[in-house]
């Protein structure tokens, strides 16, 4: 189809994310109105939106209680009133005495009998014909009004090719509603049509462009996935002498789901195409090990290993471990990360492009221009949904050839979630911790209990414990108006003048950072002030007791990541969440969640409900279409069908493949190239 569209109108349907005809189909009804028949006034049921029609046989502007037009209408049978809050004097011309108005509207009791507030009306002549279909009511934007957007909506339709990109045989088999007839249903009901399944999205015509989207989804990702297998990456030879020396030297022994996923990612790297898998697991469920063996498996075939890690904090806690267990070895390890040295930075650049580093960890400073590598095999990307698609693969770039690259997540990935956008990648699982863990305490505690939890920090301090104060914001909003990190930490420091105190946020100096978070773990400081900085990483098994300001501003993920930096030694350890009343019903549903389990991914899969997949996935969305009309907690059943189904079109009926494809994504599928 041509656009026969203005261009001021279409900058307004870009706006709907409308930028092509196919997309005018995909722009869907929010609800209808039945204006398909017309109620007598006298058996209009009130609290619904009905049809009237009736002659005007009053209408003036009042001021009393206050401005409104108001016009009363009888059929005969009854009348009601029409009232306008906001009005044109022209409306008085339109509705004058002897016209006959047709009227759609709820109907209520109001000071005068029964009326309408705000109604849709139209002036009607005799006998005027009524609507043969629904009217859709769509979502839209300043400027566009809902005439104007089913114009466009029915050319679209009368001129777009709605030819199935389906073969015959398998709508048959899955007995899928014709595309056309589909969008057609949706788009113009006729009166009879089911309106609850149809706002409700389970009718059969919606059933159909739901699993046509997660179809068009399935098998761009399937493309892709494809694509990278027939690049070029080198085969690396599993499990040397340097992997069983650094299982030996470990003062623990791995947990089976730790060995499920090594075996995994083993057998990946030893392929010729390039791994891409992603590493899921829990907080504290040992994925740096599993990242170390796979880096190793790099450095013993006499290839190099990058690990990248979105904060400093975390990259220098990778390094510190990483360097801990591997330097005994024999491997040769370097950092970076913007705030060394330009001494540090060119000795560690110089290190990395010699090859005299086998392992280089550091932040996004890893992918800049002027790092160079020997000969990079293998890059881990710690908690990479923090990291754009644009950064993982300037990463995987620095490799003479393709490089392997495992991503790991501490937040846990719903299934729905995982099989959508991710299903370009493998994914390795680690679903058991280790032994020893012990479970947090989460409570919940209004901010009128301040002094209470004061009171139990100092205690738990004073008995030889460690203690974690996060605040959100680290200076004043006027606002937000939170507790600040800086502020707390000054009124904590008078407060218990008998403990060491530490405070670290995102704009202290580096250096400054580091030795405040060494200082922690050595057990200089009792008590850690800290704002989100800490979300990820750090570990202190003598850190027994969190307590989280303003719990009710945070997510979900971000509540049970920080919850995940206690409960990782040997001792009772406690959450202790502070809320400000009032609280939402989404902050109230938040807390719940987080209070009643510890299971990070019933806590994820509860997150994707709240916040939607846009906002779940962070980074990643970079280039990636979001879904328009499937919703993957309700078409979950439609997502397994979609997965099998593009498995089988590509084999099988690789041209309706094509045809989809271009349908649904209209050119954009090269959209991922990670």
């Amino acid at each position: 189809m041509t656009w026969k569209i203005g261009n001021a109108a279409r900058e307004k349907l870009a706006k709907l994310g409308v930028n092509r005809p196919f997309d005018l189909l995909l722009h869907l009804p929010l609800r209808y109105e039945d204006e398909t028949h017309l109620y007598p006034i006298a058996d209009a049921p009130l609290g619904q939106t009905v049809q009237v029609e009736g002659r005007v046989v009053h209408c003036q502007a009042q001021y009393r209680p206050r401005k409104a037009l108001v016009c009363r209408i009888e059929d005969g049978g009854g009348e009601i009133f029409l009232r306008f809050l906001h009005f044109y004097p022209s409306q008085l011309k339109t509705l004058a005495e002897g016209k006959t108005v047709r009227a759609l509207g709820e109907l209520r009791h109001g000071y005068h009998g029964l009326e309408m507030v705000h109604p849709r009306y139209r002036v009607v002549g005799e006998e005027a014909p009524l609507a043969e279909a629904l009217t859709p009511i769509y979502p839209t934007t300043a400027g566009l009004s809902q005439d104007s957007l089913r114009k466009h909506i029915r050319q679209a339709l009368a001129s777009e090719n709605l030819a199935d990109t389906l073969p015959e045989k398998l709508r048959e088999q899955h007995r899928l509603a014709d595309f056309a007839a589909s969008l057609a249903y949706l788009h113009q009901p006729p009166p009879d049509a089911a309106q609850m399944a149809l706002v409700e999205r389970t009718h059969p015509a919606w059933q159909r462009l739901a699993f046509d989207e997660l179809l068009a989804q399935q098998l761009s990702m399937r493309h892709h996935y494809r694509q990278r297998r027939s690049f070029d990456a080198p085969p690396l030879a599993p499990s040397g002498a340097l992997s069983q020396a650094f299982l030996r030297s470990l003062p623990f022994a791995l947990t089976g789901a730790q060995h499920k996923v090594l075996a995994e990612i083993r057998r990946d790297l030893g392929q010729p195409h390039p791994m891409q898998r992603l590493l899921q697991g829990d907080v504290g469920s040992g994925k740096t090990v599993v990242a170390a063996l796979a880096a190793l498996q790099a450095i013993e075939n006499g290839y190099q290993a990058a690990l990248m890690a979105p904060t400093e904090i975390l990259a220098e806690q990778h390094f510190l471990k990483l360097a801990g267990w591997l330097e005994g070895l024999g491997v040769k390890t370097a950092w970076l990360a913007s705030r060394l040295s330009a001494k540090e930075k060119r000795a560690a650049l110089e290190k990395a492009a010699s090859g005299e580093a086998q392992l280089v960890v550091g932040t996004h400073a890893l992918f800049q221009e002027q790092v160079e590598f020997h000969n990079l095999a293998v890059a881990v990307i710690d908690e990479q949904h923090r990291f754009g698609v644009h950064q993982r693969l300037a990463l995987r770039q620095k490799g003479r050839a393709a490089v392997h690259q495992l991503m790991m997540s501490a937040t846990p990935i719903p299934r729905t979630l995982s099989m959508s956008y991710y299903a370009d990648l493998d994914v390795s699982v680690i679903d058991e911790l280790p032994p020893g863990r012990t479970p947090v305490l989460t409570r919940l505690v209004s901010d009128a209990r301040r002094d209470e939890v004061v009171t139990r920090v100092r205690a738990a301090c004073l008995d030889g414990r460690q203690a974690y104060w996060v605040c959100p914001l680290i200076e004043e909003s006027e606002t937000l108006q939170l507790k600040t990190a800086v502020e707390t930490y000054e009124t904590l420091a008078t407060t218990f003048p008998d403990l060491n105190i530490g405070l670290v946020h995102g704009r202290l100096p580096g250096a400054e950072k580091a030795e405040v978070m060494a200082a922690f773990k050595r057990g200089d400081l009792h008590l850690l002030v800290a704002t989100t900085v800490i979300e990820v990483g750090v570990d202190v098994p003598n850190a027994s007791l969190m307590v989280i300001e303003h719990a009710e501003r945070m997510g979900l993920s971000q509540l049970h990541q920080l919850r995940g930096r206690v409960g990782r030694g040997a001792m009772a350890s406690v959450c202790l969440l502070l809320y400000q009343q009032p609280l939402s019903e989404l902050a109230r549903e938040r807390l719940k969640i987080i209070h009643d389990s510890s299971d990070g991914f019933e806590i994820a899969r509860r997150d994707l409900q709240l916040r939607g997949p846009g906002e779940f996935l962070g980074a990643r969305q970079s280039g990636v279409p979001m879904l328009r009309v499937a919703d993957l907690e309700r078409d979950a059943d439609l997502l397994d069908l979609a997965r099998d189904t593009a498995q089988s079109l590509l084999q099988d009926y690789p041209e309706h493949a094509a045809r989809h494809l271009e349908r649904w994504l209209g050119g954009r599928q090269d959209y991922l190239k990670t």
